[in-house]
């Protein structure tokens, strides 16, 4: 159809809506009943002397800012010229401005309508679990390595490339050509449990026949797609280093192309000093910013240096325990009651002989051997390891869970008769967490700046292993073994209890999904019909997938927001909740969508981030029993919970709903239950999740194009109107009024008639 082409701004003044268009060989009718705008308009048509000149008027006083969003974005293309009479376009003006009233009249007339009753009265509802909601932590998509983990190093231990040598000590490079300088690994390192390490031997001088260039040979890491380096921040830099001779090595930070020197200082060594394998501290001070930094350690002095475990760190990590600051705060904000970690599938492996090992992960970080994460295809040093999962858990002042690996992997199993190592595996592991300091496996937790135990309660046998040949097995092996020793600690299945009774005991049963929109939508009933015997649900991964999500889509979000809606209803059989994947590095999408997404030095949050935080006060809140009225052709679902704030100690209800579809919806709202006067008209607001379109996104460029907007809510009572958008999530929160307040007003107001 021949399109308008847009010839001015809309502009949006004292509530109404100018929108002048040019008309070139136009279907007036497509215009004039342009989907969403509000009755009452007036429309006139300026002729030019020559046709095709034609400048028409439209004015809508009533139109939304939504709305007006949206006629500003409308597809208009120059298609070529008016071939009409003029008095043929006036009468298409004519007709079609009547049609217009007719039916922007008859849209305002036809919302949609539901009806939403809630008992607020303290009998009403259930308490809802503390730890409903949490988050879960994956090493996929470089989420810990060279994301959550601020070490700037990536393959710090040359050990990437394999314990065989030569190897391939990507990403490191080297500065200067082979006429200068020859780069291998060998052997000869001092840690047991990753023996590699670089020799670096140079072949030029600071004088003489074999110049080296200006500024040295040497190495340089690259990080993890750049490192970022900002003016006046501190960096610990420590490396091992040993030669026959005595060095002078240049430690610095430069640009990627080398012509800006960010940080520098020179690490100078006798050779009685280095003779060994020497660790070496420095500290550089940025005193300029770039985002795509490397890492430099380079010489001109000729003889053979070795280097092993290379680190760089930022000193402003969270509370110093490795953190990134802006990734942590990112966590924080959805104030999550639980960790699940660290998988997943990084925990099973593709092959056992690649799966997650948390022994191989404690302990000094320089005697981390590190893995090769062969189920999501990369290394990782596994300086993020058990301990800082344990630790980052307690940072967030949340219950840790820890997965472990039960003797499966994606391709090879371990027979039951053979998994008592496995098990014992897991015990010691829980010792870690658990154990008094003067417990072998306790005194290395305390060795590590821990002495106190961690608040381990829960932990789960293996990882989507339901239906494998010995998961049954196996499952009974740790499950036994681990209520002997510790029978107050909850246990996870991956066996899905939702729909039928398991065949093995257990505390929770995992439930994953990952599917469409719709069916994600329509899934907020999942658990109306479970079992409120027997052990509870733990749905520890959802996420809509596929087209509808893109890379974290509006239309993503709102079917997960319904969804959780259907969780937080049914939470006296769900106890926890988490969405997967949280972290992607923009460098390395291996799953798509995810919660936040960063680089080396911006992060923001997708829809579905957003949608979490609708849900932060949830956990431990008092769920009201709710009935909401609505014909088949209304995609609304809704809640309403008590909580209050942890701040100020005020109380609010919190009353959310998901307007799935295409129309507006008219929500009457009635609480009742609750004593006259007892919402306060000032201070209740009213949060809204939408976007212009429904596959709209959020990216660096435009980081909260789609996150929620907070308003006042005006006229806020027990009995109220409210306005659901297509197509949004929106929540509202009434404060109500103490009732020890209300009776001090009283008392004044007594006190002051006398």
């Amino acid at each position: 159809m021949d399109r308008l082409r847009q010839e001015s701004v809309v502009d949006v003044s004292k509530g109404g809506l100018e929108l002048e268009r040019k008309l070139k060989q136009v279907d007036l009718l497509e215009l004039l009943l342009l989907p969403g705008l509000r009755p009452e308009a007036t429309a006139s048509l300026e002729a030019n002397p020559t046709c095709p000149g034609f400048r028409l008027k439209l004015n809508f006083p009533r139109v939304s800012p939504q709305h007006a969003h949206a006629a500003r974005s409308l597809p208009l293309e120059a298609m070529g010229y008016c071939k009409l009479p003029c008095s043929v376009l006036v009468l298409c003006l004519f007709i079609g401005s009547c049609l217009l009233n007719q039916s922007l009249a008859g849209e305002v007339q036809g919302n949609l309508t539901a009806k939403l009753f809630i008992d607020a009265s303290e009998r009403s509802g259930h308490p809802i679990p503390q730890t409903l909601f949490g988050i879960f932590f994956e090493e996929i998509n470089h989420a810990g390595a060279g994301g959550l983990w601020a070490e700037l190093v990536s393959n710090r231990g040359f050990e990437a490339g394999g314990s065989n040598i030569p190897s391939n000590i990507d990403p490191w490079s080297i500065i200067g050509n082979e006429s200068y300088i020859i780069v291998s690994t060998d052997r000869s390192s001092c840690f047991e449990r990753n023996k590699v390490a670089l020799r670096m031997e140079v072949l030029c001088n600071s004088e003489g026949s074999n110049t080296c260039p200006s500024g040295g040979v040497g190495i340089y890491n690259p990080g993890f797609w750049g490192m970022n380096i900002e003016q006046g921040k501190s960096y610990k830099v420590v490396f091992y280093v040993r030669s026959t001779e005595a060095i002078d090595v240049s430690v610095s930070f430069t640009s990627s192309n080398e012509l800006q020197t960010l940080a520098s200082t020179n690490t100078i060594a006798s050779a009685s000093d280095v003779s060994n394998w020497t660790k070496m501290e420095v500290l550089l001070v940025a005193k300029d910013t770039n985002h795509n930094s490397r890492l430099q350690l380079t010489t001109s002095k000729k003889g053979v240096i070795w280097f092993d475990q290379v680190s760089a760190m930022p000193l402003d990590t969270y509370k110093g325990h490795g953190f990134r600051n802006e990734l942590f705060q990112m966590l924080a904000d959805i104030k999550p009651q639980f960790v699940r970690f660290p998988g997943g599938c990084f925990v099973e492996g593709e092959w056992l002989r690649n799966a997650f090992r948390w022994e191989a992960s404690v302990g000094p970080w320089e005697e981390r051997p590190g893995h090769f994460g062969d189920v999501w295809k990369y290394w990782t040093d596994d300086g993020l390891g058990y301990f800082e999962f344990l630790q980052l858990a307690e940072d967030l002042d949340a219950v840790p869970i820890w997965v472990f690996n039960n003797g499966i992997s994606h391709n090879d199993q371990v027979d039951t008769s053979s998994v008592l190592p496995f098990v014992q595996e897991a015990l010691d592991g829980i010792e870690f967490a658990r154990g008094d300091s003067s417990s072998t496996w306790g005194a290395l937790r305390a060795a590590m700046g821990h002495p106190e135990p961690f608040d381990l309660r829960y932990v789960a046998i293996g990882n989507e292993d339901c239906g494998k040949k010995n998961y049954r097995g196996n499952y009974l092996k740790f499950y036994d073994a681990i209520k002997r020793a510790y029978p107050d600690i909850k246990i996870i299945s991956n066996c899905d209890g939702s729909s039928r009774p398991l065949n093995h005991p257990a505390d929770l049963y995992d439930f994953h999904v990952y599917t469409s929109a719709n069916n994600l939508f329509s899934m907020s009933n999942q658990f109306d019909h479970t079992s409120r015997q027997g052990p509870k649900a733990f749905v520890s991964e959802y996420a809509v997938t596929g087209k509808d999500a893109g890379t974290g889509s509006l239309l993503a979000a709102l079917a997960e927001a319904g969804f959780l809606i259907g969780l937080e209803k049914n939470s006296d059989v769900v106890q926890m909740a988490s969405y997967a994947p949280l972290f992607v590095n923009s460098n390395d999408r291996r799953w798509n969508p995810d919660a936040i997404v960063f680089n080396s030095f911006q992060v923001y949050g997708t829809p579905s981030y957003w949608v979490q935080q609708f849900f932060r006060e949830s956990s431990g809140a008092t769920f009201l029993n709710a009935t909401l009225q609505k014909d088949s052709s209304t995609s609304v679902v809704a809640s309403a919970i008590t909580w209050k704030s942890s701040e100020d100690g005020q109380t609010f209800i919190r009353i959310k709903a998901v307007n799935f579809g295409s129309n507006s919806v008219n929500l009457q709202i009635s609480v009742g239950g609750l004593d006259p006067n007892s919402v306060k008209l000032s201070g209740s607001t009213k949060t809204v999740l939408t976007s212009a379109k429904l596959m709209d996104e959020n990216s660096f460029k435009e980081p909260t194009k789609v996150a929620p907007i907070q308003t006042l809510l005006e006229e806020a009572d027990k009995e109220m109107s409210v306005l659901l958008l297509p197509h949004s999530f929106t929540s509202f929160d009434l404060l109500k009024e103490s009732a020890s307040l209300r009776i001090t007003e009283d008392d004044l107001s007594l006190k002051s008639s006398i």
